[in-house]
């Protein structure tokens, strides 16, 4: 027995290791389902150690749960399940995102901008799944292929729950079978769609995981949805070619209008805005539009009048909320916030947003009941969301009808999330921290703040015990943007569950290469569990992480 350290961004761990003979080698591992029952072991690759992946592994694939559907397309739950050959005793599910229907690598990534931060190369057992549906099984339907599976009641199931109710005690006994030891600790993480599935296992499977890590989650993901079409039509209107709605000029003087307004909340000029409550009422579009036409360095009024729409969020004709409202980041003139919203780097797309191709598809099949079948030109798939009624459409995110016996809602929304409590999550001792961008264009971190403080509440004002979210300033829709996108969320989480330290501010620097952070000034920053904000920490001299303090 030897102790083998794995180094993070955030903490050492010292894990005890062993390269002892397991009970199973990768050369010798059985195919088929003699390995663990219900699994179906289709191939085991010893892989060698590399500069990209500096861990010795085995890579099992296969697949469990193999049905024909009511769309007489074969259907199953695909996996890799990667076993380092030192190995810490512990196992990650890894949840992915989007639409899945690929069978992502099985590396555990940390979610930060260091991509080489990776579970699997600290010595964690990984699985990974395309949650029960092939993406490539629909290619005649062009774009929209890739979420024709919403046609199929329960691949619509699994996608949102299913898939790892089903994978997950399965890949456990794969992997003790392996090495003929227990699992000492389980851990699940994902982000979008794949932060959803965290927030979905702790309220379904609230005994399954040991700790959780939910990356700018989707949690009321057909909602969101729903703001796609919100967002397309707010454009529309301005200009049918929705890349010249917005330019990128006119997306940069909106950030440097909210840095003048709101960069100081925190007692330090920094170029990032920490304290986005107080930007709210802080920030005054208005204070941006052009005073008489022919102005220069403005917006046009039907301009700020379209950004204070979509931030508001979709309403029907009643008024009523169908989704969140958003808040005002700079991160609104990342690339990453153009390419969903407003323009992609698509030429096949003709450069229309992620939210006008890809999230219309999902909308229209997956989450709208019965389905409704689009064309897979982006034009047709924009066109839908330019149709789509507030009133008639929306409420369908609701509807169930023979065979789709759960509405999307259902299927996706973790249960309880309206008024949540995740009490047997709690008395189990399990450990849950979310992450969240202000500048997220995808899924509003608003809703993630609504959901937490709805959390905190049922759990008499100590929701912070067992579960902590962690808003970051700048960042959009994933690590980048103009924030300090070098973070690591794991390691506290793993020193919480396993050492019982609670995670208080985190410390986080910029990835090198990220351009659109080069403005920021200091090269470290902190993040803080929220209700508290990062401030100014007021000591003399004090530099990078130092400048600051949570309150």
């Amino acid at each position: 027995m030897k102790s083998v350290i794995f180094m993070s961004a955030s903490c050492l761990t010292v894990f005890a290791a062993t390269d002892a003979a397991y009970a199973l080698t990768c050369a010798d591992l059985p195919k088929g389902e003699s390995f663990v029952a219900g699994l179906n072991v289709t191939e085991a690759v010893a892989t060698p150690a590399t500069d990209e992946m500096p861990v010795a592994h085995c890579i099992v694939r296969g697949l469990t749960g193999q049905r024909t559907g009511v769309d007489g397309k074969s259907y199953a739950i695909r996996f890799e399940l990667r076993l380092p050959d030192t190995w810490n005793g512990r196992f990650v599910h890894q949840f992915n995102g989007g639409n899945d229907g690929t069978v992502v690598p099985a590396l555990g990534p940390v979610m930060g901008g260091d991509k080489k931060q990776t579970a699997l190369s600290r010595g964690y057992a990984v699985v990974s799944s395309d949650a029960g549906h092939d993406g490539k099984a629909y290619a005649e339907r062009g774009i929209a292929g890739g979420a024709a599976f919403g046609f199929d009641p329960q691949a619509r199931i699994d996608y949102g729950y299913g898939a790892v109710a089903k994978l997950q005690p399965l890949a456990r006994a794969a992997v003790e079978t392996y090495y003929g030891k227990p699992v000492a600790f389980a851990y699940g993480m994902g982000s979008s769609n794949g932060g959803r599935h965290a927030l979905v296992a702790a309220s379904r499977m609230p005994a399954a995981f040991d700790g959780l890590l939910a990356g700018y989650p989707g949690l009321n993901l057909p909602k969101a949805a729903v703001q796609h079409a919100w967002d397309v039509q707010t454009w529309a209107s301005l200009n049918p070619d929705i890349a010249k709605a917005f330019s990128r000029d006119d997306m940069n003087l909106l950030a440097k209008g909210i840095l003048a307004a709101c960069d100081m909340t925190d007692g330090v000029k920094d170029g990032i805005v920490s304290n986005a409550d107080a930007c709210e009422t802080t920030f005054k579009p208005q204070a941006l539009q052009c005073a008489k036409e022919g102005d220069k360095e403005c917006l046009t009024a039907a301009q700020v009048a379209a950004l204070v729409k979509i931030q508001g969020g979709p309403k029907n004709r009643k008024g009523e909320n169908l989704y969140s409202s958003w808040t005002w980041d700079p991160g609104m003139a990342s690339g990453n916030w153009r390419g969903w919203k407003l323009e992609s780097a698509v030429d096949a797309w003709g450069k229309k947003p992620i939210i006008g191709v890809q999230g219309a598809s999902s909308l229209a099949q997956i989450f709208t009941t019965p389905p409704v079948k689009v064309g897979g030109t982006p034009d047709e798939l924009q066109n839908f969301l330019l149709k789509f009624d507030f009133d008639k459409d929306a409420p369908k995110i609701f509807a169930s009808e023979p065979p789709f016996t759960e509405s999307s809602v259902q299927f996706m929304i973790p249960p309880g999330t309206d008024n949540p409590d995740l009490k047997a999550f709690r008395e189990a001792g399990h450990k849950l921290i979310v992450f969240h961008g202000n500048a997220d264009p995808v899924f509003s971190v608003v809703d993630t703040v609504n959901w937490y403080q709805k959390l905190d509440q049922n759990n008499g004002g100590k929701a912070s015990d067992f579960a902590r979210l962690y808003r970051i300033p700048g960042m959009p829709h994933g690590a980048g943007g103009p924030s300090y996108d070098d973070f690591d969320f794991f390691s506290p989480l793993v020193a919480w569950v396993e050492q019982g330290t609670k995670p208080e501010s985190i410390a986080a620097g910029v990835t090198p290469g990220n351009k659109e952070a080069a403005h920021l000034s200091g090269s470290r920053y902190v993040y803080c569990p929220y209700p508290s904000v990062t401030v100014a920490s007021g000591a003399t001299g004090a530099k990078d992480e130092g400048r600051y303090a949570c309150k």
